[in-house]
């Protein structure tokens, strides 16, 4: 059995994200849709969008709305999505927002819940940090990690205000170990009426 929840996990980089994301995609039986994902396996395939988002990427900077939009859009089209989804890494500002929302409008749907991972700016740091050296990940040296915080903070945080205001947020304490965090999200979600499926 499948469960219906159309979600979207937001943190600061280090949030420990994507693999919380993977968590709650195993357990709800609906697929991750990660920008991030999308964009690195075009990079990798040497396609014509990888080029594109290299450039901009090597550059410490975030891929066009328009472009991401339209990527998601065909992402969420696909028939695995159709019960639902989670989205890491996009709507990440209030143009975004109105893009999902004109998408998801149109089908009738709505989001049920926006997952935000709490994690003060020094740990998300160390993270990366860590992060960077074992994986060799060029986009995160010191500077690049500051820059794209301060873009979290100044772009995406202020998505949180308006999912707020629909009361659909709900702030989970990403300090942890991965079983506590994944079973407050859980929690969170069950309280909503989003029950793991059985």
């Amino acid at each position: 059995m499948t469960a219906s929840a159309r979600l979207l996990i937001v943190g600061p980089q280090g949030s420990g994200k994507g693999t919380q994301g993977v968590r709650v995609s195993d357990a709800f039986g609906v697929p991750v849709v990660s920008t991030g994902d999308i964009f690195r396996a075009n990079i990798k395939g040497g396609t014509e969008l990888g080029a594109q988002v290299s450039e901009i990427t090597a550059r410490g900077d975030l891929v066009p709305d328009e472009l991401t939009s339209e990527i998601v859009r065909d992402r969420l089209s696909e028939d695995d999505a159709a019960n639902g989804f989670i989205l890491d890494g996009y709507p990440r500002n209030a143009v975004q927002v109105g893009h999902l929302d004109e998408f998801l409008g149109a089908r009738g749907v709505a989001l049920d819940a926006v997952i935000l991972l709490d994690v003060p700016r020094e740990e998300s740091i160390g993270r990366l940090q860590l992060r960077a050296h074992e994986q060799g990940r060029a986009d995160d040296t010191v500077e690049g990690i500051a820059h794209r915080l301060d873009i979290y903070e100044k772009e995406t945080a202020p998505i949180l205000d308006v999912y707020g205001e629909r009361g659909i947020v709900d702030r989970i304490d990403g300090v942890g170990s991965l079983d506590e965090i994944t079973e407050r999200i859980f929690a969170a979600l069950a309280a909503r009426g989003l029950a793991v499926a059985a």
